[in-house]
């Protein structure tokens, strides 16, 4: 990992066509701006790991409802 440090209205430079750009620092918080191109997709990180998480729930079925279903199939076929 590199490490920078930066000061307001200043930048730093990805590859030909990324820039990341210091905005405002208040305290312990820091606005950046990030100018890429549309093909680059940009994230915050903790959305990145709630969709995980949300599709990693959607994938696993409650044991309720595998038995629920379970027990539809059963009575259908009886």
């Amino acid at each position: 990992m590199l490490v920078v440090s930066r000061r307001v209205g200043e930048s730093v430079v990805i590859g030909d066509d990324i820039t990341i750009s210091v905005l405002e620092v208040r305290g312990d918080v820091i606005r950046i701006g990030i100018d890429a191109p549309r093909s680059v997709a940009v994230h915050r990180s903790e959305l990145l790991e709630q969709l995980a998480q949300s599709n990693k729930e959607a994938a696993s079925p409650s044991a309720d409802a595998v038995d629920s279903l379970l027990t539809a199939f059963r009575d259908r076929d009886a």
